[in-house]
Formats: structure tokens, C-alpha cells, sequence
């Protein structure tokens, strides 16, 4: 059966589909913006460094609500507003996924919402 990832500590989705849903024994959490704690509408002040942070943040938030951590994600896919940011994300990403490290796609992209450097999605196996 398939279940609506509902975390209460992560914004919500800005339209009609779930911060994420579980299917058996996989998890997948949907697209996350690094969206400020303080405001659901507005991003977290800064660069790519704490953009990145904050999407891990969300994502690691998702996962717990569903029993699971990064160190079950499978795989990733990071959507770029600019490839020129892949260097400094990949330092937060290394230090955020420990090895094995979880396969991933990253695709760079004309615009994100609200203007966002990065969003990412993930699929984890509880």
C-alpha cells in the first residue's frame, strides 16, 4: 500500500502531492526547496552551501518521520539552478551521505521555484 509522508516539522508541498510517500519498504520523498523553518514561503538566506544544508535538513526530516535516516537513502537526484554550484554542494553532499554513498543524478536546470539554488528528491529502503 501506498502511505502520504505527513511531517510536521517540514514545509509543506506547494501543490497537489505529499512531501513524500512510502510504498512497502521504499520511501520516496518528493522534490524539497530549501525553504526557510521560519517562513514557508521564503528561502533560507544565503548561498548554495546553506541551500544545500537546508534540503538535506528537509529530507533528513521526512525520512525520520517514517523511521528511516540519510544512511537509507538509495539514491538522489539534485536539480541546479548552475552547474558552477556542483563543487560546493558536493562538499555538503560528501559530508551529509556517508559511503556507501547513495547513486544519484544531477541535472542542471533553467529555474527552480521561488528562485532556488538547488532542490533535491530522494528514494530510501527502510
Amino acid at each position: 500500500m501506498k502511505y502520504s509522508i505527513n511531517a510536521p516539522d517540514a514545509p509543506e508541498a506547494f501543490g497537489p502531492y505529499s512531501q513524500g510517500t512510502t510504498a512497502g519498504r521504499l520511501v520516496f520523498a518528493s522534490g524539497q526547496l530549501p525553504i526557510s523553518s521560519d517562513d514557508n514561503r521564503r528561502l533560507v538566506p544565503g548561498g548554495i552551501v546553506e541551500q544545500t544544508e537546508r534540503v538535506i535538513d528537509i529530507i533528513e526530516t521526512l525520512l525520520e518521520e517514517v523511521g528511516c535516516s540519510l544512511a537509507d537513502v538509495a539514491q538522489t537526484t539534485v536539480y541546479l539552478s548552475s552547474l558552477d554550484n556542483m563543487a560546493a554542494m558536493n562538499e555538503v553532499y560528501a559530508r551529509r551521505f556517508t559511503t556507501p554513498a547513495p547513486a544519484r543524478a544531477v541535472v542542471g536546470v533553467n529555474e527552480l521555484p521561488l528562485g532556488a539554488l538547488i532542490e533535491m528528491d530522494c528514494v530510501a529502503c527502510r
